[in-house]
Order: structure tokens, then C-alpha cells, then sequence
């Protein structure tokens, strides 16, 4: 059985910091963080010292509001005898990894549930293309905590990777309740995202379903899925959203279903001065794709329709 961490660890979540003492002449050191804000650096529960890949749940020990929104699906593990086990990673970007994590509690070996773990790299293995452009009008909760990021210091750069952690979990839930085709955000907690993992049927059990770029859909299916994304667009457009990096890279293909995933830059359609740049990105992006497979779509009437959703 995992070993339960002790709340003296650095891991708890009421760890005491260490306030930064004066130096010697030059830039000020930066302030202590906000007691407030420490949950989003908490370092993870301390695994098994017999087996690395294995933690209690940290389902308890996340605040209300970094849980999934209600009503959550039956599927998800609340227990507190839980355990997660890491079953390995499914993929590797620049800024995050994808690994699968089991959740079960030995008591109901029966209910557990496998998902999606995205982890948001460390500040030194980090680093976010084009960032500016998708951070502008979003605010930090500290005016220090500007200054950090804008310096680009320790701290700053601590509270750039928590804010995408934080930005994409608050892009899911959003989304998930505007009834769109994302996988369910299940927790958040400091850089580490739990959500659905989204499947499909293989020859030995369920698989990580594709991506749309990897597919060659049929005819009718390829129409078919066009509508869907067309009309997923269509509704993030009307609650002021914008994909910000939409592609079929971006998209999972679950059988006949599309799955919108990977959302941390969602950016404001009006609050970002970019973007409606971004939305036409978005569009061309998707039209070129399906273009290239026979089907008669155009980005500039897409991004009219769209725009005509928007007011």
C-alpha cells in the first residue's frame, strides 16, 4: 500500500515558505507567495517508496473547486482508500506530457477507472510558443505575481506553468458545460490535469483514440465530422471563446464522435486584441485539412459564419 505522506511533508498543501531575506544591492528577491496561491506549486503526494508509480488519491486533497463540476459522471473514483497507479505515457509535447493513470480503490477493485494525466513541465523544461499573444487580457491574482512573470524570475516562471494548469482545467470545465465535445476535467491539481480518457474499441481493450489527422474517414463520415467541429466552433464563438490553436491535431477522432482536446491558450474573442486572428487560424486550419480529403469547405466562409455567431 502506498505510504500515506505526512503533513509535516514539503508535499502538503499547508507547508510553511520560506520568506525570501534582503540581499545584497540589486533587484529585490521576489515576495513571498500567497498563501493562497501555494496550491498550485504543491509538489505531489510522495509515492511508494517500493513503487514510484503509485500515490494515494489526491482526489481529497484538492480544493472543491478544482473538482470536476456536477453532476460528475459515474465513473469517476471519489474514495478516499484510492489509489493511482501510472500505466505509462501516451504523449510527449513541449510543454505538457499525457501518461494514463488507474484509479481504484482496493476495496472495489471492480469501480476503478483509467485517465488521462496531463502534466505541465517545470519551468526550466518549459516553454510556451507565442505565449504573449495568447495571455493577453487574462490577470494573475497578484499585481507581485505580474511583476515575477514580466521579470521572468523563479517565481515568475513557477506562476506562468501553474497558469496554464489552471487556464486549460477552467477551458475544460467551461466548455464541458456548454455541452461541448471535450473529455470531462476530473481534477486539477498544481501542474497535473486529470480528465477523461477518451477511447476507442481495440483488440485488446480500449484504446487512445486517434487523432483526426491520423484518420481517413469515409465520405459521409468526413462531412459528418466537418458539421461537428463547425458547430463545436460555432458554440465557443457565441460564449466568447476561442480555440486558439484548433487543428486535427487537436482533435480526437472516438469512432463517429470528435473530441476537442488540448485547451490552455483559449483565448477571449473580444478581450484578445488577436482574436479574431486567432478564430481565422482556427478556420483555416480546419477547412485545409478537410479540403485536402474532397470536401468542399472554405475558410473564409466559415470564419463568416462563425463571426455572424458572435453578435
Amino acid at each position: 500500500m502506498p505510504h500515506q505522506p505526512d503533513a509535516s511533508s514539503p508535499a502538503s498543501a499547508d507547508a510553511p515558505l520560506d520568506t525570501p531575506r534582503p540581499g545584497p544591492a540589486g533587484p529585490a528577491p521576489d515576495p513571498a507567495p500567497d498563501p493562497a496561491f501555494t496550491f498550485a506549486f504543491r509538489a505531489y503526494d510522495e509515492p511508494d517508496p517500493d513503487d514510484p508509480g503509485r500515490r494515494w488519491s489526491t482526489w481529497s486533497s484538492v480544493e472543491p473547486l478544482s473538482r470536476g463540476p456536477e453532476p460528475r459522471p459515474p465513473w469517476v473514483v471519489t474514495s478516499q482508500g484510492a489509489v493511482d497507479t501510472d500505466l505509462g505515457i501516451v504523449k510527449t509535447g513541449k510543454e505538457a506530457d499525457v501518461f494514463l493513470l488507474d484509479r481504484t480503490d482496493p476495496a472495489y477493485p471492480d469501480d476503478g477507472v483509467v485517465m488521462a494525466a496531463k502534466r505541465y513541465r517545470g519551468s526550466e523544461h518549459r516553454t510556451f510558443h507565442r505565449a504573449a499573444t495568447y495571455t493577453e487580457g487574462r490577470s494573475t491574482r497578484r499585481s507581485r505575481d505580474q511583476r515575477a512573470l514580466k521579470r521572468k524570475s523563479t517565481w515568475g516562471r513557477q506562476v506562468a506553468a501553474a497558469e496554464w494548469a489552471v487556464s486549460e482545467w477552467s477551458a475544460l470545465v467551461r466548455c464541458w458545460r456548454l455541452g461541448l465535445p471535450v473529455p470531462y476535467p476530473v481534477q486539477v491539481d498544481g501542474t497535473e490535469l486529470l480528465m477523461e480518457w477518451i477511447t476507442v474499441d481495440g483488440p485488446d481493450g480500449p484504446e487512445t483514440a486517434p487523432r483526426l489527422a491520423a484518420t481517413r474517414p469515409a465520405p459521409g463520415l468526413l462531412a459528418a465530422y466537418f458539421e461537428q467541429l463547425r458547430e463545436a466552433m460555432a458554440t465557443m464563438v457565441q460564449d466568447g471563446l476561442v480555440h486558439g490553436d484548433l487543428s486535427p491535431y487537436n482533435v480526437l477522432a472516438a469512432g463517429e464522435r470528435l473530441v476537442v482536446i488540448d485547451l490552455p491558450q483559449v483565448v477571449d474573442l473580444v478581450g484578445n486584441a488577436q482574436g479574431f486572428d486567432f478564430l481565422l487560424r482556427d478556420c483555416t486550419n480546419v477547412c485545409t485539412w478537410f479540403r485536402a480529403r474532397g470536401l468542399d469547405v472554405d475558410a473564409q466562409d466559415l470564419f463568416g459564419d462563425l463571426v455572424a455567431h458572435a453578435f
